[in-house]
């Protein structure tokens, strides 16, 4: 008999995850399962029959009757009832062939334990494969191989060869290290942490980093993700389900291997200025993942994000009653890149009617190593009001006049963020035993506690950086038409493959700025020619002074071989500068690589040089890059990396993280340069990066701007090489923007319409169309009176508008008014259930708009959409009394389920 529990098993969730089968499972196989002492077999079994488990166990050993009182089975094809999940400990040349045999069997889960695969080389590459391949055949998901196993510590589920089971609690730990599990485990019981899942990822051959966020994104009782991560595996997957969980669940990663040491420097700037991590952290900053860099860290997030509001800036205000620990705590705050907040002139006021008079008179607010509880209690709730502090710290050492525990009680008082204005309160109670019941104190009533107030002032800086970059992904941007400019990608190839044809991959300069004048981005005027003669005829329709630039076929860099002169001023200088140049580039290139000059203006210009650039990453694709440009480039390093696509606000927040920033908005007596410009120049070049794929490295250097304008002076660009295809060019990170969606379509009415996927900078036009929904229309679409101002929201129609379009489609009916304006008719959206092939749709029309031919219209391109990504089937619940709606559904073929007892009747498609 397999084993069984009297108590009830544990139930799957609602929504039938196809994971479950291995987090939930009802079932499970041991494969592998044995008696042998010190083995992994029979420390999995005996973890899996001797805890609080309530589902069925069931070991498989061909030469055993039973394992540890369990009757055995010799194959998982003789085990009579219905098995969730195998778990396989046996040598990995066996694996395939029982993958196979669980697929048959209908097993809809797998952990794979054994070792022997990818990390042994090719014979083990091509095990993973034949793993893969058997377990596509029967929809089979696999965790592993050569992993620790997982636990569910929730309903006692402890599926590892780890010595005990995790206590149980609201933290999700993901990591690829198993003997990291085992250490973190350890710790975890020592300091009574509790995990909802502790699951080891190992090779991650099928169940990577995006299905497991996704998981837990959505389990009930996981408050926080927190990962170790040792590879990216698939980047795509891995940032969309960041993207979707992270504005509702902390996700928290520490990152082995952080150096540049592995990142190879490419042959343009851009490629040297971008190390490997440098690209993750850009990553994580584009949808909102907290990196860290100690273990330490990665707890410690997780407990305050999960105890304290985030910090709307980066002010800290310190209390304390040492003035060693609060000038500890200022460094290390400021030293991170945060800054003490200001004492308004009404708040020190305030603090002077009870504070000592040799208190601080400034912030850290110096309460004096005399203080008592009363005394901290009344700092606090003034620094509390200050309008400007984004949060407190209070720092105790242990003073003869000082009681820890009397004002941890005191300060318990302002854990909640009502107390604290939502300002998020950290506290360091310095010391060993005399501070650890008032800690206690503090930990049970939701104030994280610090032993050293640095580490303090650290995670406080990690706060605020966390909420500057969630608040940047919702921020609604400024508009653009770049998205829906085809005509200009469409010449941007032809140049592109005209090049290709003459077998060459470097673009010269002419050719660089003319590509990028296609994406409107301002040039220098360049004019070409190929000889002395014909640089000295050129002459006649340029202003002088000039400057004279190589053109090559094969040089990058024209300086490093002499080819520029500058301010040349008259005939005789051109003709004297373009022999110089020949005759340099012959001597230190040799022939062949001179293939005459440019000839430019001399821009003289006040303001700063730029550079802005993309390479190419090896696993999150086209990688952008900003920052202060010029011939010291690489020396100052002071840049930003992000990914593409950009909108204005992921534009500006790339630029606010560089030093140069600060100058542009104008210093001694220059003016600030027109920001709005440079972001949508950014957005620009960001499409110019997504689009033409055969680029390998692009780069303006100098991007030169001013408060009068902007004009790249310099650009260059390296496509890939003869032997890339065109299916092997690295895709985004993130899924660009769908332009093959964006098509016309003429209403009943004749006027004409552009149907195109939704961007984030339509919140406002989504506003108004809510203006234009009568009540009748609402209750048909949402089944109650869905108030207008519920609806229009920033919160709710930021998700509608910022989607991810590898998760969900939405596509709008935009109709110029002839105003000069835009308006938005209609819409229908397509949202992809997790773990499945199965979405849901809907189609909602303004009420002077319907019956125009455009609920038909949308439907059917939404349904294309949906073939597009091969789904397989597609639902939606419509009202009984919306006859059309129902009436169009059956006419383009869904099948129509009435719900009884309810208003409801569901729609399915199968496609």
């Amino acid at each position: 008999m397999a084993k069984k529990q009297p108590s009830r098993a544990p139930e799957p969730k609602q929504n039938g995850h196809p994971l479950d089968a291995i987090f939930c499972p009802r079932s499970v196989a041991v494969i592998g399962a044995t008696e042998k002492p010190g083995s992994v077999g029979r420390t999995l079994i005996s973890n899996l029959v001797s805890g609080t488990f309530a589902g069925n166990v069931f070991p498989v050993n061909p030469a055993r009757d039973k394992v540890l009182g369990v009757k055995a089975y010799p194959t998982v094809k003789a085990v009579p009832d219905d098995v969730d999940l195998a778990v396989i400990a046996t040598p990995a040349h066996t694996v395939p062939g029982i993958v196979k045999e669980c697929a048959a069997r209908g097993v809809r889960g797998a952990v794979i334990i054994s070792a022997g695969f990818k990390e042994c080389g090719a014979d083990g590459i091509r095990l993973e494969q034949e793993v893969l391949h058997a377990a596509r055949h029967g929809n089979m998901r696999i965790v592993g191989p050569n992993c620790l196993g997982v636990m569910s510590p929730l309903i006692g589920f402890n599926a590892t060869f780890a010595g005990t089971i995790a206590r149980p609690g609201n933290v999700a730990f993901l990591s690829q290290s198993g003997a990291l599990c085992t250490a973190i485990l350890d710790w975890s019981l020592r300091e009574n942490v509790g995990f909802s899942a502790f699951v080891s990822a190992g090779s991650m051959l099928d169940v990577g980093w995006g299905d497991l966020i996704d998981y837990y994104g959505d389990d009930p009782h996981t408050k926080s993700i927190v990962i170790y991560m040792e590879s990216v595996g698939d980047a795509r997957a891995l940032l969309s389900a960041a993207r979707a969980v992270s504005r509702n669940k902390p996700i928290i990663v520490i990152k082995a291997g952080r150096t540049d040491a592995a990142a190879k420097a490419a042959a343009s700037h851009t490629g040297a200025l971008t190390g490997s991590y440098d690209v993750l952290e850009a990553a994580f900053r584009r949808t909102g993942v907290l990196p860290v860099k100690t273990i330490a860290e990665l707890f410690y997030m997780a407990e305050v994000l999960s105890k304290q509001p985030r910090p709307a800036g980066p002010r800290l205000t310190i209390v304390t009653n040492a003035g060693g620990p609060g000038v500890l705590a200022t460094d290390a705050l400021i030293g991170d890149g945060g800054q003490l907040a200001e004492l308004s002139h009404e708040n020190i006021e305030a603090l002077n009617q009870f504070l000592p008079p040799h208190w601080s008179h400034a912030n850290p607010i110096d309460v004096l190593g005399d203080a008592d509880a009363g005394r901290y209690s009344k700092a606090v709730e003034v620094a509390v009001k200050d309008p400007g502090s984004d949060g407190l710290l209070v720092i105790l050492s242990p003073q003869a006049m000082t009681d820890p525990t009397q004002t941890a009680e005191q300060l318990k008082n302002f854990a909640t963020a009502t107390a604290t204005n939502g300002k998020p309160i950290l506290a360091s109670w310095m010391g060993g035993s005399d501070v650890s019941a008032g800690a206690e104190i503090l930990h049970r009533a939701g104030i994280p506690v610090f032993p050293y107030p640095d580490t303090a002032a650290r995670i406080f800086n990690y706060m605020w950086r966390y909420s500057y970059n969630l608040k940047g992904l919702y921020e609604t941007p400024a508009s653009t038409e770049v998205q829906t400019a085809v005509a200009a990608g469409d010449k941007a190839a032809e140049l592109i493959d005209k090049v290709r044809a003459s077998g060459r991959y470097l673009l010269t300069e002419y050719e660089s700025k003319q590509l990028l004048a296609l994406y409107g981005i301002p040039t220098v005027e360049t004019r070409l020619a190929a000889n002395e003669e014909e640089a000295a005829a050129q002459l006649k329709n340029v202003d002088f002074p000039v400057v004279l630039k190589l053109n090559s076929f094969t040089i990058t860099h024209k300086t490093d071989v002499g080819g520029v002169r500058l301010g040349l001023c008259n005939v005789k200088a051109v003709r004297e500068a373009y022999r110089a140049i020949e005759s340099s580039v012959l001597q230190k290139a040799g022939a062949g690589h001179f293939n005459g000059v440019t000839i430019q203006p001399m821009i003289a210009h006040e303001g700063y040089e730029l550079i802005l650039g993309s390479s190419i990453d090896p696993q999150f694709g086209p990688v952008l890059l900003f920052g202060l440009g010029g011939q010291l480039v690489e020396v100052l390093k002071d840049r930003v990396l992000a990914l593409p696509p950009l909108n204005t606000t992921l534009a500006r927040r790339a630029m606010e993280q560089t030093r140069i920033y600060q100058a542009l908005k104008g210093v001694r007596g220059r003016k600030a340069i027109d920001f709005e410009a440079l972001e949508k120049l950014m957005v620009r070049f960001s499409q110019l990066a997504v689009e033409q794929r055969w680029i390998k490295e692009i780069e303006i250097n100098p991007l030169c701007v001013s408060a009068s304008g902007m004009l790249a002076l310099d650009a260059r660009v390296v496509l890939q090489g003869k032997d890339v295809r065109a299916e092997d060019l690295p895709r985004t990170a993130i899924r660009p923007y769908p332009i093959q969606y964006v098509n016309p379509f003429m209403m009943k009415n004749g006027s004409a319409v552009t149907i195109r996927p939704i961007r984030p900078e339509d919140e406002t036009l989504l506003v108004q169309f809510h203006h234009g929904l009568s009540d009748q229309t609402v209750y048909m679409r949402y089944f109650n009176t869905f108030q207008l101002s519920q609806r229009i929201t920033h919160e709710r129609l930021s998700r509608l508008c910022f989607i991810d379009y590898d998760r969900e489609m939405s596509l709008i009916a935009d109709f110029k008014n002839g105003k000069g304006g835009h308006e938005l008719l209609g819409l229908s959206r397509l949202i992809k259930l997790g773990g499945t092939r199965d979405a849901t749709f809907s189609v909602t029309i303004a009420d002077k708009y319907q019956k125009q031919g455009l609920g038909r219209e949308l439907l059917t391109r939404i349904i294309r959409v949906a073939g597009d990504e091969k789904l397989e089937h597609i639902v939606g619940g419509i009202h009984s009394e919306n006859a059309a709606m129902l009436h169009l559904c059956r006419t383009l073929g869904f099948k129509l389920e009435p719900v009884p007892g309810e208003t409801l009747v569901h729609a399915r498609l199968k496609l």
